[in-house]
């Protein structure tokens, strides 16, 4: 194998995992993104499964960028949701779990 074709090889196999892992995430984040950023990130990763078919390690790196570009402000957008909503539950459970009790002191002569 020529280096070349190994660097293809590298290439194409980062885009498609890309792939997979962008379409998985905008699945997973349900109503979070809106159809817009849904069809924003779709339509970048549609060209990237394109330039991956094209087999040219350039076209794909600049299709990757792309999707990368397009999926990193929204990703942290979704983290700092997720981030939120965790807070929120952390602060309802530890004042759900608070409890009032009285107690007395009972000393080792006494037992």
């Amino acid at each position: 194998m020529t280096k070349k074709f190994e660097e293809l090889v590298k290439t194409k196999n980062n885009a498609d995992m890309l792939v997979h892992a962008t379409r998985k995430t905008v699945e997973e984040s349900g109503e979070k993104l809106t159809q817009e950023e849904k069809s924003q990130i779709e339509d970048a990763v549609v060209e990237l499964e394109k330039a991956i078919s094209s087999e040219d390690t350039t076209s794909i790196e600049a299709a990757t960028k792309g999707v990368n570009d397009v999926l990193t402000p929204l990703t942290q957008k979704l983290y700092t949701q997720e981030e939120s909503e965790h807070q929120d539950q952390s602060t309802e459970e530890a004042s759900d779990n608070t409890v009032d009790a009285e107690f007395e002191e009972v000393k080792e002569e006494d037992k």
